[in-house]
């Protein structure tokens, strides 16, 4: 298990619980109070320590290497996942995932951005940032979806689109700009959440929404807060202050009004229970699905349009 800064106090603790378990003694009955004492203050320090969260200390939760990936939860809620791929001009990028799938027999288009957990996998996913040929691969998805009147369902997860030279020789903006229009007007439902990262237009260009939502743990923000750092104070040392100013958590959003709720983490992050935290989206997807499903092509046109024009409108 990898800890965070923030979490050494219940990593000594459990690393104390781990050589009690190790020990090796006649009558292990005598070690067991102990054990038990131990784990108890686990798991008071663990929820006191998690409610009472930075705003960095969650983009370093959102950047956790153990956290369930798009394909983790794909897996774990999906049956049947069928996995396309291409643009059909230029390239199939890696850094996009997405397929049909159904979820509990409900026929679903999935698509999200994934990152690799090594060397060898990071760098054939491009650390989950698209080029324009993976934004191009996911509005192909969607119109696909919309052509068999199936749902979409948009998985965020990027520090942000790649910023190479070839991809913006390739239209890096104009592919996300397009998606933008396309999902505005696409004519079945759209849910996003994001589930990690939700960095800039690289986020976007997939999550235009009729319902968004953010997992616990996780941030949303036209910049990252180290960026943010170094353009307003020309370093990164300030990239807490910034991200407390960035308002950039699950909560923040959501009492501004650019998402729709917060989907419950296990305790200690989604990266300590993966099937948890998986059933937790599910739940949230199907509830959804049940309500969208009733809308026209029209009415989720409009709410849509509506949704997005709202946003940053004050009295």
């Amino acid at each position: 298990m990898n800890y965070l800064d923030f979490e050494k106090p219940i990593a000594d603790l459990e690393k104390k619980i781990e050589e009690l378990n190790n020990i090796q003694i006649p009558d292990n009955d005598v070690l067991k109070p102990e054990v038990a004492r131990l784990q108890q203050r686990v798991n008071e320090l663990r929820k006191s320590i998690f409610s009472n969260l930075t705003a960095w200390q969650k983009v370093q939760l959102a950047r956790h290497p153990d956290r369930p990936y798009t394909l983790d939860y794909i897996y774990k809620m999906c049956e049947h996942f069928t996995e396309l791929h291409g643009d059909r001009n230029h390239a199939d990028d890696k850094a996009i995932v997405g397929g049909f799938a159904t979820l509990d027999g409900i026929s679903v288009m999935i698509i999200g951005q994934q990152k690799g957990r090594d060397t060898v996998s990071r760098k054939y996913r491009n650390f989950g940032m698209p080029n324009p040929e993976g934004y191009r691969k996911a509005l192909r998805l969607m119109k696909l979806a919309e052509k068999f009147n199936i749902p979409v369902i948009t998985l965020l997860d990027t520090p942000g689109a790649f910023p190479g030279l070839e991809a913006e020789e390739r239209g890096q903006a104009e592919a996300i700009a397009v998606n933008l229009k396309e999902m505005a007007l696409l004519k079945v439902p759209i849910i996003t959440v994001v589930i990690g990262e939700g960095a800039s237009g690289g986020a976007l260009g997939i999550g235009m929404g009729n319902e968004v939502y953010m997992m616990e743990n996780t941030w949303y923000s036209v910049i990252s807060p180290e960026s943010c750092s170094s353009i307003l104070w020309k370093t990164w040392d300030y990239k807490e202050q910034a991200a407390a100013a960035l308002k950039l958590t699950a909560k923040d959003l959501l009492e501004l009004g650019v998402i729709d709720g917060i989907i419950d983490e296990p305790l200690g992050g989604a990266h300590r229970d993966h099937d948890a935290a998986a059933a937790a989206l599910k739940s949230v997807v199907k509830e959804c699905l049940g309500r969208l499903k009733t809308k026209s092509s029209e009415e989720l046109v409009e709410q849509r349009v509506n949704k997005y024009s709202s946003i940053g409108v004050t009295s």
